[in-house]
């Protein structure tokens, strides 16, 4: 079952590059009493994910950061190594890029699926949340193939 709004994140540890090397970063790390936006898509450098929804957090950062966010953090169940080169690529230097590279933190949170009709293997559902101090506030998960409810411009309302 997936976590609901109103249930605290489970703690994990993923990584992110820091200063070109994979560093280890917690969910106390991410979280702990900041206000933050994740997004998560099912792969970096993948069609929907590179067009449209990393863009779409790029483009409206200052705005969601104006609403009183105090980070913005894009997850994958990717390394961290792709996920630095896709924010390198994207020019997503206002985003925490992480790497939830063995997904342990996406089936903890119940979101995982299976991707491996693509060749993708186990992945993460592609949703949006709000995180309150380690708390879920809001939870906006897709529906297969679309990009809607997790979009920017759907959290940037939300807030």
């Amino acid at each position: 079952m997936a976590i609901q709004e109103g249930a605290a994140l489970p703690a994990a540890t993923m990584h992110t590059m820091r200063e070109g090397k994979p560093t280890p970063v917690t969910t106390d790390d991410l979280f702990a009493n900041k206000k933050v936006v994740v997004f998560a898509v099912p792969g970096a450098f993948t069609p929907t994910c590179s067009m449209a929804h990393l863009p779409g957090y790029v483009v409206h950062s200052d705005a969601i950061k104006a609403k009183g966010v105090d980070s913005i953090v894009c997850l994958s169940v990717n390394d961290a190594f792709v996920m630095g080169a896709w924010g390198d690529n994207a020019n997503a230097e206002e985003l925490v890029m992480v790497g939830d590279g063995n997904g342990d933190f996406t089936r903890a949170l119940g979101l995982e699926m299976d991707g491996s009709g693509f060749g993708l293997g186990t992945r993460s559902q592609r949703y949006a949340m709000i995180v309150d101090n380690g708390t879920v506030s809001k939870l906006a998960v897709e529906a297969p193939g679309k990009l809607e409810v997790s979009a920017a411009e759907a959290i940037l309302e939300a807030l």
